[in-house]
């Protein structure tokens, strides 16, 4: 299985790290759902129809040569544009925990995915 380097960019810098197109493709298969998710509690926030039914947060690991863990609430978010995932990336020597924009998870695993075809 091949991998590519993926580059995460965050609030406050980017993190790289090896990752495959089909780690990549699952991924964004899980943000899609998280997606919808967060479209159901702004939609139903929105149009004042009481309090919204509560969704399934997102857990979303890899194992590779690091190990990437993605946690999103879709809960605790007004709008999918407002929306940040919990981010832990580690190895055998370091650990990173950090905040990151879904919107911009989003651009950088799309932009990953086109280098790789």
């Amino acid at each position: 299985m091949s991998s590519s380097h993926l580059t995460l960019n965050l609030v406050e810098g980017s993190v790289s790290f090896s990752f495959s197109p089909q780690a990549a493709r699952e991924l964004k298969a899980a943000i899609d759902v998280l997606m919808q998710s967060l479209k159901a509690v702004a939609a139903k926030t929105s149009s004042g129809g009481g309090k919204p039914s509560p969704q399934k947060p997102m857990e979303y690991r890899y194992t590779g040569e690091v190990f990437l863990e993605i946690f999103c609430n879709p809960n605790i978010w007004p709008t999918p544009f407002a929306a940040k995932v919990l981010l832990t990336i580690r190895d055998l020597n370091i650990r990173l925990t950090t905040e990151a924009e879904l919107t911009r998870l989003v651009e950088d695993i799309n932009q990953f995915l086109e280098q790789a075809e």
